[in-house]
C-alpha cells in the first residue's frame, strides 16, 4: 500500500506487487545520501559563455545534454552551489512543467541547475545510481509521480512528495546484474532506434533533393536548357520564365492578433503552428476562435490553393515555412506572424506554388533576406522581390502529380519507419519496468 498525500486529500492506492525474495521496497528517501534539493529558484542573469546551467529542459530522450544550454557567470555558479552542487552519480528529476523526466549525472566538470530539476544522491551502501535511475524511469515509480503531482497551469511534484516515492530495490550485488543486463538491452535498442532516426533524415533529405530538382529543372532531362538570368538559379528549361513573386501573386501581411474583440465578427484563425507543423491547410485542423475587421476577414481569408508562408521566427531557418491551403474552408483567416501568397491562377497554380517554397534553392533567398538577432523576420519587399521559376500551366500540373505520388511515397515509408521507433521505445519503457521490479527474472544461473 502507498499513502497518497497532500493539503487538500488523502487517497489509497493499492499497488500490487509480488517481488523476489530478499528485495524490498523503500521511500526514496532512505536510499539518499543527503536529503532532496534543488536548484535556485531566482532567474540568474545569462551569458554567453560561463558555467552551464541547465533546467528540466536540459534532459531530453532520458539524458542529460548540455548542448544549446544556458550559461551563468563564475560569481553565481559560486552563489548557487552552496545550496544545490551536482556531481557524478546524482540523478535528476524534473519536478515542475516536465515532470518525472530522469537523467543521471555522468560528467566531471561543474555546472549548476535551476529549480524545476531536483537533484537525488543516491547512497551507494543502498542503491547503485544506475538502477536507481533506471528504477525512477519505470512506470512503477513514474505512476507515483503522477499521482502525486498538483496541477496549477502546469504540473508539479512538491519537495516534500519526492522523498515518499517507493522504489523495489534488491540487494546490491544483484542490482549490479540488472544494470549490466539493461546497459546491454537499451544499447542494442537505442541503436537500432539510431539506425533508423538517420534513415528517417535520410528519406527527408532524398525528398528536399528531389524537390530542389525538379522545381527549377523539370521532369525531362532531355530537354534543351537556357540561362535562367538569376546567377543562384542557373539553367532552366528553354520554355521556362524566372518571375518574381509579385508579378504571378499577390501577396498580403497579416495583422490579425490572437484577441476577441466586440463588434468584430468572429472568425477561426490560422496560426503560426497551425502553418509550421503541417504541409496541408484543411478543415481537419483545429482552428482557434477569434475575431477580425470586416476588413481584414475580406483580405485575409483563406481560399483553397493559398499558401501561407511563416513570417517570423526565433532562427532563420523556420522563415518561409509554407503550407497549402488544400481545400475550401469557411470563415479561416490568415493570422499574425504569417504572409498570405495567393497565386495567380491562369499564371502560376497553388500546388506548384507550394512546392516551389519547399525547395532549398527557391527558399533561401527568404532567409538570406531576414533580419534580426534574437529573433528574426521577414518583411513584405524581399517576399515580392523573390524569384520563381515558372514553367507552362501544364508542366506545373504534370510536376505536381509527379511530386504528390514521390512525396507520399516517401512520406508513408517515414511514418512506418516513426512508428516502429515508437515501437522501441515504448518495448525499452516496457524492459526497465519489468526488470527493476522483478517481474523479468535476469538474475538465473547459466
Amino acid at each position: 500500500m502507498i499513502i497518497y498525500e497532500n493539503e487538500n486529500c488523502i487517497r489509497l492506492i493499492n499497488f500490487q506487487y509480488n517481488i523476489p525474495e530478499k528485495w524490498d521496497v523503500h521511500k526514496i528517501k532512505h536510499l539518499l545520501e543527503t536529503p532532496v534539493t534543488d536548484g535556485p529558484h531566482e532567474t540568474p542573469e545569462f551569458i554567453e559563455k560561463g558555467i552551464p546551467f541547465l533546467s528540466v529542459d536540459s534532459i531530453q530522450d532520458g539524458k542529460l545534454v548540455f548542448e544549446n544550454c544556458r550559461y551563468i557567470s563564475e560569481k553565481d555558479h559560486i552563489k548557487f552551489k552552496n545550496k544545490c552542487k551536482p556531481q557524478k552519480n546524482d540523478v535528476f528529476m524534473g519536478k515542475a512543467a516536465s515532470i518525472g523526466k530522469i537523467a543521471i549525472v555522468n560528467v566531471d566538470f561543474e555546472f549548476s541547475i535551476w529549480s524545476p530539476l531536483a537533484l537525488l544522491r543516491p547512497n551507494l551502501k543502498r542503491i547503485l545510481p544506475k538502477f536507481f535511475e533506471y528504477s525512477l524511469k519505470s512506470d512503477y515509480a513514474q505512476d507515483q509521480i503522477d499521482l502525486y503531482a498538483t496541477s496549477n497551469t502546469q504540473k508539479n511534484i512538491s519537495m516534500d512528495d519526492i522523498p515518499r516515492i517507493q522504489l523495489i530495490t534488491p540487494p546490491i550485488e544483484q542490482q549490479t546484474l540488472i544494470i549490466n543486463y539493461l546497459n546491454k538491452k537499451t544499447s542494442e535498442i537505442d541503436l537500432t532506434i539510431e539506425k533508423d532516426s538517420c534513415l528517417i533524415e535520410l528519406l527527408k533529405e532524398k525528398r528536399t533533393a528531389l524537390i530542389n530538382h525538379v522545381v527549377t529543372k523539370g521532369l525531362d532531362p532531355t530537354v534543351k536548357m537556357k540561362d535562367s538570368g538569376v546567377e543562384w538559379i542557373g539553367e532552366i528549361p528553354e520554355n521556362w520564365e524566372v518571375n518574381k513573386t509579385k508579378e504571378i501573386t499577390d501577396v498580403k501581411i497579416s495583422n490579425v492578433d490572437k484577441k476577441s474583440k466586440k463588434n468584430e465578427p468572429e472568425v477561426l484563425l490560422c496560426n503560426y503552428t497551425d502553418v509550421y507543423n503541417n504541409e496541408f491547410i484543411t478543415s481537419k485542423l483545429d482552428f482557434m476562435k477569434a475575431t477580425a475587421s470586416v476588413d481584414q476577414v475580406k483580405k485575409l481569408s483563406l481560399q483553397k490553393g493559398d499558401v501561407i508562408i511563416t513570417k517570423d521566427s526565433e532562427t532563420q531557418d523556420d522563415i518561409a515555412v509554407p503550407a497549402l491551403v488544400d481545400e475550401d474552408l469557411e470563415n479561416v483567416v490568415c493570422g499574425y506572424h504569417l504572409a498570405l501568397i495567393r497565386p495567380h491562377n491562369y499564371e502560376i497554380i497553388g500546388d506548384f506554388l507550394f512546392r516551389l517554397l519547399q525547395s532549398r534553392k527557391i527558399n533561401d533567398q527568404f532567409v538570406v533576406a531576414a533580419n534580426g538577432v534574437t529573433r528574426f523576420g521577414i518583411s513584405t519587399y524581399p517576399i515580392k522581390n523573390s524569384y520563381l521559376t515558372l514553367p507552362p500551366l501544364n508542366q506545373q500540373e504534370l510536376i505536381c502529380k509527379y511530386l504528390n505520388q514521390q512525396s507520399s511515397q516517401i512520406d508513408l515509408t517515414i511514418e512506418k519507419i516513426g512508428n516502429n521507433i515508437e515501437l522501441l521505445e515504448e518495448y525499452k519503457k516496457s524492459l526497465i519496468h519489468h526488470v527493476v521490479t522483478g517481474k523479468v527474472n535476469v538474475l538465473k544461473e547459466d
